[in-house]
């Protein structure tokens, strides 16, 4: 059996993620259409056309590892997509609906972050400089795509499902 290297892990997390955006892009809009604040249907939106972004990112990577673009199942993001689902089903017209989707999100952004800081260190380590631009600019925007939706928790989300609620 061969070794394997930094480069095969890299290659493998990369399918991986591209799995994962390729899914997220996929339950963005469902997600929107739930979802009861302005707000939140706003953020859904912006982190859906991110999210594509992100995924023309993927594909240019994948080019420069002289790679086809293609996807591996990553369960950890099949988990919490379907987890953001059962939330959808049991807490529809629902106060705490809203602080249960946009939990849903932020465990999507935590995955997101880990996953492309990650890459962006190994890119770095294995020298492919362009390649963690890219990721870096990802991970940029996840990070600030979760301090919105930690912001919009903060002061509107969470306070509406508990007052709703009394």
């Amino acid at each position: 059996m061969p070794v394997k290297t930094l480069d095969n892990l890299f290659h493998e997390t990369l399918r991986d993620i591209y799995y994962a955006e390729r899914k997220i892009v996929r339950a963005l809009p469902r997600m929107r259409r739930t979802a009861q604040s302005l707000e939140l249907q706003d953020a859904f939106d912006h982190h859906k056309e991110e999210t594509e972004d992100h995924i023309e990112r993927l594909q240019k990577v994948f080019e420069m590892i002289d790679k086809r673009p293609r996807g591996k199942t990553c369960e950890a993001i099949d988990g919490i997509i379907e987890e953001a689902e059962s939330i959808m089903a049991e807490f529809r017209h629902s106060p705490a609906l809203d602080a249960g989707l946009l939990a849903a999100a932020q465990a999507v952004e935590h995955y997101e972050i880990s996953r492309y800081g990650t890459l962006k260190a190994w890119a770095e380590r294995l020298g492919l400089k362009d390649a963690s631009k890219l990721l870096d600019e990802t991970l940029r925007e996840e990070a600030k795509a979760d301090e919105t939706l930690t912001r919009l928790a903060e002061t509107a989300i969470n306070s509406a499902a508990e007052a709703r609620a009394a």
